[in-house]
């Protein structure tokens, strides 16, 4: 029975060139954030705002149109979440 002798394998290694900055490639997977509070409808965050007010009047909005989604705001600073509510007395 006769054997094959198999070749080495070499290695190669490639590195980035230092001169290149390395950029992050932006996919619909992840998009990037451009405030701290994030808009979430039914546990999908849909957009971010730099002030809770903000994010919650566009939550509001979504809310009023469609009371039977989770509407919430996340503070991706404080790990926080608030749902929001239609309030009472408001007509939907």
């Amino acid at each position: 029975m006769a054997t094959t002798r198999r070749r080495e394998s070499k290695t190669m290694t490639l590195t980035p060139d230092p001169e290149e900055p390395v950029e992050d490639v932006v996919t619909q997977r992840k998009r990037p954030d451009s405030g701290r509070f994030r808009l979430q409808v039914d546990r999908q965050t849909k957009e971010s705002y730099a002030t809770y007010e903000t994010a919650e009047a566009a939550g509001l909005t979504i809310k009023k149109a469609y009371p039977i989604l989770h509407v919430a705001v996340y503070d991706g600073v404080d790990g926080v979440t608030k749902a929001i509510e239609i309030p009472t007395g408001a007509n939907p």
